[in-house]
């Protein structure tokens, strides 16, 4: 009896049409050939920014690795209209550097297309340009719309320039607490200014934020200790994770994060900053 609902059960599930899966097939083609020729203007658009700090931003011999990248990233979209990854380079390419028919208009149409079809890298970008060259923009309102939406999809750069806004105060109530949090999250993911941040809040004596804290693996204080022990291995700890952050930063390459590793050692004597 089983057998016979089952087989009926299958005997019911029709198979998707031949134009459905040719259809499927053909995106899938068309997405990794995109993806390809993204690959390749990356590699490009790499290889510039390696030998740029050694030239001129208009050096001639810089031209044909930019003009490469840029076809690349125009053919991409030629083949996957909807590549967010080949919109966002290109509109990069068109701010950043001296490609032919460089404009920035079209540059921030670019970022903003796909901006808005949720690419991170293009919002944190756009956020960036918007609060800096706000001269179409009545008010930082939009910049900060694109950047908390890269921050809702945890971009490292997101989150460090949210938390900085946190920290200072800037056009926000000033909140230590969520700066922190912002430092937290980008220093995850290895960036190297978040954990340099994050690091020294630890050191100045600021207490972790429940949020974090409440997900955090270190183990709590023994409950038959004193109260007095109890907050010097809580300072001890505060200390242990900022030489954490400092190291992310120094594998970041952040030469930075390895000053403070080599002043730390001297700091572990002695009590932390009081916050202020």
């Amino acid at each position: 009896m089983m057998r016979l609902f089952i087989s009926r059960s299958v005997g019911r599930q029709r198979p998707p049409p031949p134009s459905s899966l040719h259809h499927q097939r053909g995106m899938h083609e068309r997405n990794k050939k995109a993806m390809g020729l993204v690959a390749k203007g990356w590699s490009a658009v790499q290889e510039v920014d390696r030998v740029i700090d050694h030239t001129e931003p208009n050096d001639p011999r810089l031209l044909p690795l930019l003009r490469t990248a840029k076809e690349n990233f125009e053919l991409a979209l030629e083949v996957d209209n909807m590549n967010t990854h080949a919109r966002y380079w290109l509109g990069r390419m068109h701010f950043k550097y001296h490609i032919p028919g460089a404009c920035k208009l079209i540059g921030a149409a670019l970022l903003a297309e796909a901006a808005n079809m949720g690419d991170a890298d293009a919002q944190y970008e756009l956020g960036c340009r918007l609060r800096v060259d706000n001269q179409y923009v009545k008010s930082d309102q939009q910049a900060f719309f694109y950047i908390e939406e890269a921050v809702d999809q945890l971009h490292p750069g997101a989150l460090y320039l949210l938390g900085a806004v946190y920290l200072t105060g800037d056009c926000v109530k000033r909140d230590v607490a969520s700066a922190m949090w912002c430092f937290h999250r980008a220093s995850e993911k290895g960036h190297a200014g978040a954990a340099i941040a994050y690091g020294s809040l630890l050191l100045k004596g600021y207490e972790v934020p429940e949020a974090i804290a409440k997900f955090s693996s270190n183990r709590s204080p023994s409950i038959g200790g004193a109260k007095r022990k109890q907050e010097k291995g809580q300072q001890q700890d505060a200390v242990e994770m900022a030489k954490e952050q400092f190291r992310i930063a120094t594998e970041a390459g952040c030469d930075l994060g390895l000053h403070w590793l080599n002043r730390l050692p001297d700091s572990d004597e002695h009590q932390l900053l009081p916050a202020t």
